[in-house]
């Protein structure tokens, strides 16, 4: 099974909080695991937050960055090319999602498009408008 993560999940599998077993679950049942090449500084980004708002501590906030720095490079990670902004684009005014959950979107059926018949690809995200348009879209 290929997983795609949204940046709302792979924050779940560094920071625990609601919804962390679920996406550890589906990770470790997943033989591939993705997600677009924008996830990382988002990723960086909510850690930052986090650790800004004390919601983590220091030791807590640079364990969670050295791990998901040690995680990264085994990510299947897709580019942010200009005819996939473009599906995001239009994508983003279809369902009326923001920009970057519209090219997780579009990066998702990216990869569903490439996938072979038998493999399940499954998306895993925390917000429920772009849960709603993957569902409907893919």
């Amino acid at each position: 099974m290929t997983l795609y993560l949204d940046t709302s999940s792979i924050v779940k599998l560094y920071v625990d909080e609601a919804g962390t077993r679920l996406v550890r679950d589906l990770v470790a049942s997943a033989d591939v695991v993705a997600t677009s090449v924008l996830a990382y500084a988002e990723t960086r980004a909510a850690l930052a937050r986090l650790r800004r708002e004390r919601l983590l501590s220091p030791s807590s906030f640079l364990a969670a960055k050295r791990q998901f720095e040690r995680d990264w490079p085994h990510y299947l990670t897709v580019d942010v090319t200009d005819a996939l902004s473009r599906a995001a684009g239009a994508l983003a005014e279809k369902h009326g999602l923001r920009g970057f959950g519209s090219l997780h979107l579009a990066t998702f059926l990216e990869i569903l498009g490439r996938s072979d018949a038998d493999d399940e690809v499954q998306f895993s995200s925390f917000d429920d408008r772009l849960n709603d348009a993957a569902r409907t879209t893919g």
